[in-house]
């Protein structure tokens, strides 16, 4: 998911929090109605300011259903950690979450969110791979919202001039990273390699567009420990070491690496697609003369991570069924176009990547389906918080040379079993 904080909203976080206390009876459960009634929707800020219309769309129609925007902050880990807080509170403050995606194991296993009704829910008309990120124990727990997956953005206009195609392989990539950005005066790749949570989704990249993995059977079994694996790490550190990953490029969240292509200072990047209104707006340096494509990977194509957010019901929500109705409202057909052309954000309805207005207007809906149907989720654990700390972790000391990549991923399979133990 993208955020952003907008002014003022800790003090509207605090006033729901006042409000939406809901009484518990004798036996210290949280008192129930007919499951109709007004609701509370946690997320991450909202970059776009498009889900406001949104929600007020359905407030007009469902007078006695309204919901009420609740923005958290813009960081993903801050995000979880008052969601978490809340969630343990067992108060029923917020009725639905939009999640990230990898947190619906965690957030199913510690029982914070109700199983749904798949027949609710137009699941069949989903792109595949995003009904995965919504379950844990062959249970549907939330249901996709919106999706992403990491695309490769590069300079088309350098690319035409010397005559070459986007790279399809890591070797491919490196090679004009190194050779042909240094000509240009540019700095050749970068992706997100601040240690937080998007260094995890690049690493996990890195790995699987290897060949390997790192987690199997809901976070209870490690598989990192492959030559895959440090072939993956050993990519990114290689490209800091030779010079053609800039050092800067270690302190990037997905914002700073956006200005410096937009800016003219990437002959690549690795980003979400939500970067593309930006780099092509009118302040951009590099508008129309930039491409996007699937991610490269060791011998060909790559694997994304999969990315987007999954809305979940509260299990302690006061007004359930009115949450439920939400959320196949958030996902249909009409508010899923909205969530492209109003939010900028992939809508997870296989169609309209297909639909020939919107491909006119959004020309990369073509190479982010194939991103998105060839992408594999995060690793799944009860634990996912701890996992993405050891892998962040490890992988900056390896770019930062402070460890080869052999060390860093015996390493990392070390602390991955230690937190498997503590699951079981």
């Amino acid at each position: 998911m993208r955020w952003i904080r907008a002014a003022g909203r800790g003090l509207l976080v605090a006033a729901v929090v006042v409000s939406g206390y809901v009484a518990k009876d004798a036996s210290g459960v949280g008192a129930r109605d007919d499951g109709r009634g007004p609701m509370t929707l946690a997320t991450a800020g909202d970059l776009t300011d498009y889900l406001g219309p949104l929600l007020a769309g359905w407030n007009r129609t469902h007078p006695d259903e309204k919901v009420t925007l609740v923005e958290l902050p813009d960081s993903a880990d801050e995000t979880h950690a008052q969601m978490v807080t809340e969630l343990r509170s067992d108060r029923g403050r917020f009725d639905i979450l939009n999640i990230d995606v990898a947190w619906t194991p965690e957030f199913a296993a510690a029982g914070w969110i109700s199983p749904l009704d798949r027949d609710r829910f137009p699941l069949r008309g989903f792109l595949p791979p995003v009904v995965g990120t919504a379950t844990y124990d062959d249970k549907l727990y939330a249901v996709p919202y919106v999706t992403n997956a990491g695309m490769l953005f590069y300079r088309k206009d350098i690319l035409d001039r010397e005559g070459e195609q986007p790279p399809r392989t890591w070797r491919e990539l490196e090679r004009q990273a190194r050779t042909i950005a240094p000509k240009h005066g540019l700095g050749g790749y970068a992706g997100q390699f601040l240690p937080y949570e998007g260094l995890t989704v690049n690493a996990a990249e890195a790995v699987y567009s290897a060949g390997g993995s790192i987690l199997g059977d809901e976070g209870e079994r490690v598989t990192v420990d492959s030559a895959a694996a440090r072939d993956g790490l050993g990519f990114l550190a290689r490209g800091v070491r030779d010079g053609w990953i800039p050092r800067e490029a270690l302190t990037y969240k997905e914002e700073e690496s956006r200005k410096a292509f937009q800016n003219g200072r990437l002959l690549f990047l690795r980003n979400w697609p939500y970067a593309y209104a930006g780099i092509s707006g009118k302040t951009s340096e590099v508008a129309g003369k930039f491409g996007a494509v699937p991610l490269p990977g060791a011998d060909g194509p790559g694997t994304s991570v999969l990315g987007g957010s999954n809305l979940a019901v509260n299990a302690d929500a006061r007004h359930p069924d009115s949450a439920a109705d939400l959320i196949a409202y958030l996902t249909s057909e009409p508010v899923q176009r909205k969530v492209l052309t109003e939010g900028a954000q992939p809508p997870v309805l296989a169609a309209l990547y297909r639909d020939p207005d919107l491909v006119r207007e959004y020309p990369y809906l073509p190479a982010l389906r194939t991103s998105v149907l060839a992408a594999a989720p995060r690793p799944k654990s009860p634990r996912y918080d701890q996992v993405s700390l050891a892998v962040q972790a490890v992988a900056h000391d390896a770019m930062a040379q402070h460890q080869s990549p052999a060390a860093a991923v015996r390493r990392l399979a070390r602390e991955l079993a230690a937190i498997a133990r503590r699951q079981g």
